[in-house]
């Protein structure tokens, strides 16, 4: 039985929140399963945000930020780089599998490839199914 995972991602403005509002114009179609928090730059999201958004019952969280070179704030996307590989291994140790976590470098023009990735996640997801956070019902808290 396939169920509608729910996914927050934080969306750099510049970049990531571009794409997808870039998709939306070129009418690209994927699944409406992300909730989209825009953020000034995805070096601003705290990994507490992350840990945050799992205990909420997310199925998965994305972030997506622009790519390395592109950074409005020069080094947003490396510093996000850095604390987001620590957080996913530690997302690895707690028992999370890695799939549920992703960070995505797609630009303001990448609208086809914003939709792409939120159609491949959401596929992920609905492999894994239900957050293990959930409880039964799948439903959240």
């Amino acid at each position: 039985m396939s169920y509608d995972p729910n996914i927050v991602g934080f969306a750099c403005q510049w970049c990531t929140y571009a794409g997808a509002d870039l998709a939306g114009n070129l009418r690209a179609t994927y699944p409406p399963s992300i909730k989209l928090i825009k953020v000034p730059c995805s070096g601003r999201v705290e990994p507490e945000y992350v840990m945050e958004a799992f205990a909420k019952g997310a199925d998965g969280v994305m972030i997506g930020g622009c790519h390395f070179g592109d950074c409005h704030y020069k080094t947003g996307n490396h510093k996000t780089s850095q604390r987001m590989t620590i957080l996913s291994k530690m997302l690895e140790d707690m028992g999370f599998d890695s799939k549920r976590f992703r960070v995505e470098w797609i630009s303001g023009a990448e609208g086809y490839r914003f939709a792409e990735v939120i159609e491949e996640f959401t596929k992920e997801l609905q492999e894994l199914g239900p957050s293990p956070l959930k409880g039964g019902n799948g439903h959240g808290r």
